[in-house]
């Protein structure tokens, strides 16, 4: 769900050639990165006998600022009819997260009575690279390691209208595994109703078995009036009846998604509490 490479002269050694969730413009050859075929985001590779070495330098650097190679395999907690009540996740050190206090402040008065949704932002929202390319919506400078180099970010068809109408309907999170220095500015330049009452990024995530989890029991939210909206199933394994997933989106400017959502969430924003409803949607 993250910004993705295209090597070129001006960015050769600097910027890394593999995808990261939200996207590339170049396309990669199936045979590349055959095995990794969840990430669908591509390379251009102007000396196939560099390439092995620009990757490994390359991909330290760019998993730095995004967060790429997530594993969509990783199986889920074992099933439990209250998800609430599971155990805090290990992270691979073998140490369960330090959890001093919930992530989201106190609810505002104004979103009383409101479900709690959680949205992703690359692939789902918007599609972000560092290739230049000529009909993007948003450039943001990005400093890595001293350096500041232009990420270019294509909106996703109807997602002014998604935003607003989500805004009146609900509390509404921004919840990234993307670094703030890269989805903060973005957020400021897409969100411009103020719609995300919060953003949260990496930090905010739970890294386990090798993906970045967005811990919906971290949020401080009643979970059966809570729902995360992201095209990555691994962010969401904890809490997997409490999603509306999408689908990836790069650069269809035909793609209807969030439009058609919209009937769905308005019906949902009704109901007592979220677990019928996406039980029913999960079934289909």
């Amino acid at each position: 769900m993250h910004p993705c490479i295209a090597s070129s002269a001006e960015t050769q050694g600097l910027l890394p050639l593999v995808h990261v969730q939200a996207a590339s413009v170049t396309h990669l050859p199936a045979q590349t990165w055959e095995g990794i075929n969840h990430l669908p985001c591509c390379i251009s590779i102007a000396s196939q006998s560099k390439s092995s070495l620009k990757k490994q330098r390359n991909r330290s650097i760019f998993s730095t600022l995004f967060c790429c190679f997530r594993n969509y395999n990783v199986e889920p907690p074992a099933a439990n009819s209250n998800t609430s009540a599971l155990p805090p996740p290990v992270e691979e050190n073998g140490s369960p997260p330090k959890v001093s206090k919930y992530l989201l402040p106190e609810m505002k008065i104004s979103d009383y009575g409101k479900k709690c949704v959680v949205i992703d932002l690359d692939e789902t929202l918007v599609h972000s690279s560092f290739k230049p390319i000529s009909n993007a919506d948003f450039i943001v400078p990005v400093e890595i390691d001293g350096i500041v180099h232009q990420v270019y970010v294509l909106k996703r068809p109807h997602v002014d209208e998604f935003l607003q109408k989500m805004g009146e309907l609900f509390e509404c999170v921004l919840f990234t595994a993307s670094l703030a220095k890269y989805a903060d500015p973005v957020a400021d330049l897409l969100d411009q109703w103020g719609v995300f009452r919060a953003r949260l990024f990496r930090e905010s995530c739970v890294f386990h078995r090798g993906n970045y989890v967005k811990d919906l029991s971290r949020l401080g939210r009643e979970l059966n009036n809570v729902i995360i909206v992201d095209n990555s199933p691994a962010s969401y394994i904890f809490h997997p009846e409490n999603a509306v997933p999408v689908q990836s989106w790069f650069d269809d400017m035909n793609d209807t998604e969030l439009l058609d959502l919209l009937p769905f969430f308005e019906g949902l924003s009704k109901e007592e509490e979220v677990y019928g409803v996406l039980q029913n949607l999960r079934s289909r």
